[in-house]
């Protein structure tokens, strides 16, 4: 017989065996090497079809059948089926791809392109970056034909950044990916080819990748690369200075919030007394310390660790200062708190459960979310049952964290056993 191909393709209950004969032909298959091909969730009638075109009428009466079911699905021979359809293997192809809808692709083929192409650039930086053996495997193991010209670039940055280091004399990060990539904010993103020359500059100096921004900076300082150290700022409001450098002077003539970069904090860092400092996330609650005339020394990060944040609670740390650090009750804002508290032995405050009860049940319009794990247990049931966050801005934080009782020394440490204040 010599079946009309139209309508072989547009029977639904077919469907599963062309998009089986698909399959096999997209993983790289031709019509001759395949026998049998196993069709899972063929429907009865499609399989009665089968047999009515493969089976003889010996078969029938006997009770075989050239189409059997198995674990796998049902069996069918496929150039049996092909001469009891009166087509070709010819003709298969363009068959199955109308049945299915889609172009056969054949994998295979892409596989092998792939593997070239991967086989090329692993040559390509073998020869640039000698030097980089576990780089060279991170940057060559995903390549692909979209992304070789640009890991191509990636390659030949590399290399020549790496070429002569340390720099000298010490260049910022943008000059040295202007002179090296042609574009001076190609190393600027923490991903992609800025955490390639980390990865690059740590395993030259044979030492896991750092993840803190300032072990960042220090890591490219290393080798002569100076990251961006005037933009990002710390405020600092209230804060005396024992010293009579020019960062000291600045502090004690000031008259409103001070903004201290990471050059000032490192290059010429000021003395500081050793009055506890209470550091905040928002520069709203420096506002209202400004409005309330609070006396306390205070600082803000803006609501992230920056190299600078660091550098300033490290050089809290180092001179004896006291720290108190204050956030919002989120998820981000427990995640800092906790690595201030871990990292800089800071106390926590205005963020226990007492606060959250203080807030009544209006502490934001914005929902809870996933608190981290390092949030205490009870301070966590008490935000849960609210279900939304307690930012700095509420009025019984601002209250916690500004009463002029809060500055007096012994209101700085929490009694034993007792978390936060």
């Amino acid at each position: 017989m010599t079946a009309d191909r139209a309508l072989l393709a547009a029977d639904p209950e077919l469907a599963p065996l062309w998009q089986a004969i698909h399959d096999r032909l997209s993983a790289g298959s031709t019509p001759a090497d395949i026998a049998t091909v196993t069709v899972p969730g063929l429907a009865p009638g499609a399989v009665a079809a089968l047999k009515s075109w493969l089976d003889t009428s010996a078969q029938r009466r006997r009770g075989r059948t050239r189409v059997p079911h198995t674990d796998r699905g049902v069996k069918v021979p496929l150039h049996p089926l092909l001469d009891a359809l009166g087509l070709t293997a010819d003709t298969l192809q363009s068959l199955v791809e109308d049945a299915v809808g889609r172009t056969v692709v054949n994998r295979r083929h892409g596989r092998l392109a792939a593997a070239e192409l991967r086989q090329e650039l692993a040559f390509y930086a073998q020869e640039q970056l000698p030097h980089l053996p576990r780089l060279r495997a991170r940057l060559t193991s995903g390549a692909d034909e979209e992304s070789v010209p640009e890991m191509r670039r990636l390659i030949d940055a590399l290399a020549s950044v790496t070429r002569h280091l340390p720099h000298a004399p010490p260049r910022t990060l943008a000059k040295i990916a202007h002179d090296h990539a042609g574009d001076p904010h190609y190393f600027d993103a923490v991903t992609g080819p800025g955490q390639r020359l980390i990865t690059a500059l740590a395993e030259l100096a044979g030492r896991p990748e750092p993840t803190r921004p300032d072990h960042i900076r220090a890591l490219l300082a290393e080798h002569g690369i100076i990251a961006d150290r005037l933009s990002a700022t710390v405020l600092l409001h209230r804060v005396t200075a024992l010293g009579d450098g020019p960062i000291d002077r600045r502090l004690n003539e000031a008259t409103t919030p001070v903004a201290l970069n990471l050059l000032d904090l490192t290059h010429i860092p000021p003395r500081l007394a050793p009055h506890p400092l209470t550091v905040v996330e928002n520069p709203s609650v420096i506002e209202a310390a400004m409005e309330c005339a609070s006396p306390q020394p205070m600082a803000c990060t803006s609501g992230q660790l920056r190299a600078v944040d660091h550098a300033l609670l490290q050089l809290a740390v180092d001179q004896g200062v006291p720290l108190r650090y204050a956030g919002d009750l989120d998820a981000a804002g427990l995640h800092i708190a906790s690595t201030v508290q871990q990292t800089y032995g800071a106390r926590l405050v205005a963020m226990d459960t007492a606060l959250v009860r203080a807030a009544g049940d209006q502490p934001s319009a914005i929902p809870l979310g996933p608190l981290p794990s390092s949030c205490d247990p009870a301070l966590a049931a008490q935000l849960q049952a609210t279900g939304r966050v307690l930012y700095q801005e509420h009025d019984a934080v601002l209250t916690r964290l500004l009463d002029p009782a809060s500055s007096q020394p012994e209101a700085w440490y929490p009694a034993p056993g007792q978390v936060g204040e």
